[in-house]
């Protein structure tokens, strides 16, 4: 069996969380390499399947992603599958996700190109504080925090970043700096564990890049219950009938004190690991099942 677990050329040196699924596949004899997505050279078609992991770089290159992710598909068995990727890749799914019931923030979805001023857009709605960030991205990248009044510079950082990529704007949720944002990591979409992610102090980002601290966490019933709920809004968009061979649910926690769903990550979630090693041996033995099966 070979199977490439897909990953970037810039990935950096001390991303080291996917070693317990390369023991478990290599315990279960399955030849992995980790070919860059970019790779030219990649003869992706002498793969029995290609299992998409820390393509980090994606977002400023997503036309790019997206045709290698076609070609991969039309050469070997990619997961998630390529509509998962396509519906995935772009955050305006949580708008389709929200009118299907999910919890969501509020959100203010503006389209690439528009005349939109950040001003206006909190005015409009009360909020004195806001968190503003593309619907294309990944790490926090042109993620910020804005507050009233809106200074001239956050304006232009809006401006240009709107000449480039939709963006979508949000109230802060303080939240995330007493509570952190929690994550739930589902093989099958059935969970298997979850993470605490807090940021340092005065910080939003709960990224390792940006210094953030994780810890294992053990969900509630409403959090696995939004799980629920959300894999199974997304089917009818994603495109595959199956359930997704790997995902995390990101949450939030609102001011009334429920969770929030602030990302269904279905492309190259962090998956934690090092909090739940026994998931490496889970997503092991679903993705050879489903090989087996011919899925």
């Amino acid at each position: 069996m070979r199977l490439a677990l897909v990953t970037c050329d810039s990935l950096r040196p001390e991303e080291q969380d996917d070693r317990p699924l390369l023991a478990a596949l290599a315990q279960r004899g399955v030849a992995v390499t980790t070919p860059a997505w970019s790779d030219p050279a990649v003869d992706w078609s002498a793969l029995d399947a290609a299992l998409i992991r820390t393509t980090w770089d994606y977002a400023p290159r997503l036309n790019d992603f997206l045709s290698w992710a076609a070609r991969a598909a039309a050469r070997t068995r990619l997961w998630n599958p390529l509509p998962v990727i396509r519906w995935n890749t772009d955050k305006t799914y949580l708008a389709r996700l929200g009118d299907a019931g999910l919890p969501l923030a509020p959100t203010a979805w503006v389209p690439a190109g528009a005349p939109a001023r950040l001003a206006s857009i909190l005015a409009d709605r009360g909020w004195t504080r806001a968190l503003v960030k593309p619907v294309v991205g990944a790490g926090a990248s042109d993620c910020r925090v804005v507050h009233t009044p809106v200074g001239t510079e956050e304006e232009a950082f809006f401006a240009e970043a709107l000449g480039r990529v939709g963006m979508m704007v949000q109230p802060y949720l303080d939240s995330v700096e007493s509570e952190g944002e929690v994550s739930i990591i589902l093989v099958d979409e059935q969970p298997c564990h979850g993470v605490r992610k807090r940021p340092v102090p005065g910080d939003f980002r709960v990224q390792d890049e940006h210094g953030a601290s994780d810890t294992p966490w053990s969900p509630e019933p409403e959090a696995l219950a939004i799980c629920t709920a959300v894999h199974a809004a997304a089917r009818p968009w994603n495109g595959d009938p199956a359930p997704l061979l790997v995902s995390r649910v990101d949450l939030l926690r609102l001011p009334d004190g429920r969770w929030c769903l602030n990302e269904l990550e279905a492309v190259e979630p962090s998956l934690f690991f090092r909090h739940g090693p026994a998931t490496a041996d889970r997503l092991a033995d679903a993705l050879l099942a489903r090989l087996h099966a011919g899925r």
